[in-house]
């Protein structure tokens, strides 16, 4: 993060669960979620209400929300894809 100049506004620690609630609520202020699991990336257009592909999208096999997930504006990242990270980090 530090390469990219990004400040890091929140840091949830590992102990702390966030789970299909916690998905619904950051995807309420989102217009776009990307998620990477590997190679394989997929893009949802949020608008009003989080669809349950999206959100499901969002959680681990455990129905813990995946990591990372970074919020740059209005765009969610979830999971981990170079490609995708330096695209949307600039």
């Amino acid at each position: 993060m530090e390469a990219h100049r990004i400040d890091i506004t929140e840091t949830v620690p590992a102990s702390r669960k966030l789970q299909e609630a916690d998905a619904r609520a950051l995807l309420a202020n989102a217009s776009t979620l990307i998620v990477a699991k590997g190679k394989q990336v997929s893009q949802f257009a949020v608008s009003g209400s989080a669809s349950a592909d999206a959100v499901g999208a969002m959680l681990g096999p455990t129905g813990n929300l995946r990591a990372p997930l970074l919020r740059v504006g209005t765009t969610l990242l979830v999971g981990f894809n170079e490609t995708v990270f330096a695209v949307a980090l600039g």
